[in-house]
């Protein structure tokens, strides 16, 4: 880097805020060289230099006093300047849920955690009766927002979700009975209910509670996001979310949660267009790198997952290292997935959906996946997927021939997976298309049970120059 460049980046790190200048200096565009396809790059965008400190409106960072209305003052104060940094300084900041503004960067300097409190009541407005609370941090329909830093967001996750006996240790379950809440009569789950915090709870059963649980960030219809640097960990549910957004830079992160939590997913893209994933770290109890797709929303421009590179990232444990679906319903295109290392995923690369749940994919691009552990399959594609709640009964597959999953044009090459159980697994829907013009080439896959577990008529792959070793 020369002196000039340094100097210009230093610059815009002084001023608190994002600069377009200091965008450029961090080169995003270099990953979008040799792509197989076209894609759209993201797009630099600013936020103001001004920049204040939670402690200016009051917060105290001791673990104790509570600091959300701190945090929606300094969100306040420099949205009606046009928006600037908010700094969360060294310290533990008890907050309930942050709403993000147009032009809001909120910034935690390293050692800084910002922990959600375990009072449920303050996820909701009073009177209301929602479905779901509100998500920890969360915005809609806003522009250039940021969440950069070195610091810890913690979602306090284990006051919200259920857990089941079976994947607990006695130590592990100990710990979350000792908190006090629920044990079904079976004895196979225990749900967050009548804890001993003395906080209430906020529905009529535990089951009800549990389907209201929030994600620790959900973004709706925003444009030009930027998350960087940040660990995320402990969600209630979903760690970063965003929806039908335009414009997402992830870079660097860190998602993070026990092996065993409930519907603990790390990055999840719901109809998000012009995203780029790179140089980050997922380690969680479900799905790591995950791409949904549902119906078309009304009034908004942004439908399906498109224009998205996902590049130079680790996933430790995750249902899936990198998943498509369930929701496939409006369309999965123009996708570059390469250069990343699944180790120790249940899956390495998962297709999934369903009949009610399926759609079209389109020009989707998987190499350079380095994977060791896997342990069921290296790659597999599921037609009959079938979502529940804990503690409910398992669902059944749609009957109604409607919303079917197509699972095309997909290209996967250059795998290597030291250790799975099974290889390759593929089976659609009889009397439907749904797996078809996939190409599977140059891939070396040590398997311990299955090599190849395809259905073959109604799931067509092509395999080329594939070694599949036991």
């Amino acid at each position: 880097m020369t002196t000039r460049k340094l100097l210009l980046l230093l610059s815009a790190l002084l001023l608190g805020g994002i600069s377009a200048n200091a965008w450029e200096l961090k080169d995003y565009y270099k990953y979008y060289t040799n792509l197989p396809t076209p894609l759209k790059v993201v797009q630099p965008f600013d936020i103001p230099s001004t920049g204040v400190s939670i402690t200016d409106f009051g917060a105290v960072g001791d673990g104790v006093t509570l600091c959300t209305d701190a945090f929606m003052k300094g969100i306040d104060a420099l949205s009606k300047q046009g928006g600037g940094r908010l700094t969360v300084p060294e310290g533990v900041w008890l907050t309930g849920p942050i709403e993000l503004k147009s032009g809001i960067e909120l910034h935690l300097d390293k050692n800084a955690v910002i922990y959600f409190s375990p009072d449920k009541s303050l996820y909701f407005e009073s009177g209301t009766h929602p479905k779901r609370v509100n998500p920890c941090i969360y915005a809609t329909k806003v522009k250039n927002i940021a969440i950069t830093g070195q610091g810890i967001i913690d979602g306090n996750g284990q006051q919200w979700r259920p857990v089941k006996r079976g994947k607990m240790s006695d130590v592990e379950w100990k710990q979350y009975t000792d908190m006090g809440g629920q044990v079904t009569e079976k004895g196979d789950l225990w749900y967050p209910w009548q804890m001993k915090n003395g906080y209430p709870d906020i529905a009529a059963t535990p089951q009800k509670q549990e389907q209201m649980r929030n994600d620790l960030l959900r973004l709706e219809q925003c444009e030009n996001i930027l998350l960087e640097g940040v660990t995320f960990q402990n969600s209630p549910r979903f760690h970063v979310h965003p929806c039908y957004c335009r414009n997402i830079i992830i870079d660097g992160i860190t998602v993070r949660c026990p092996w065993n939590v409930q519907n603990g997913d790390g990055i999840d893209l719901s109809d998000c267009h012009q995203t780029l994933i790179v140089n980050s770290t997922v380690d969680v109890g479900d799905d790591g790198l995950c791409m949904k797709s549902g119906d078309k929303r009304k009034g908004c421009d942004v439908w399906g997952v498109q224009d998205v590179l996902i590049q130079s990232n680790t996933v430790y444990h995750a249902h899936g290292g990198f998943v498509l679906g369930s929701e496939t319903t409006s369309g999965i295109r123009d996708m570059v997935v390469r250069h990343n290392r699944f180790l120790g995923t249940d899956v390495g690369l998962r297709f999934k959906s369903g009949l009610g749940r399926g759609g079209k994919t389109e020009r989707l691009y998987v190499s350079d996946i380095m994977m060791a552990d896997i342990k069921d399959e290296a790659i597999i594609f599921q037609c009959d997927y079938v979502n529940h709640h804990a503690g409910m009964e398992a669902g059944t597959a749609s009957k109604v021939v409607e919303k079917v999953p197509d699972f095309q044009d997909i290209h996967i090459s250059r795998i290597v997976c030291r250790g799975c159980k099974t290889g390759i697994r593929a089976a659609g829907i009889e009397g439907l298309d749904c797996i078809h013009d996939i190409d599977i080439s140059d891939c070396s896959i040590k398997y311990n049970k299955t090599a190849k577990a395809v259905d073959e008529p109604t799931a067509r792959l092509t395999l080329k120059n594939v070694r599949l070793t036991e």
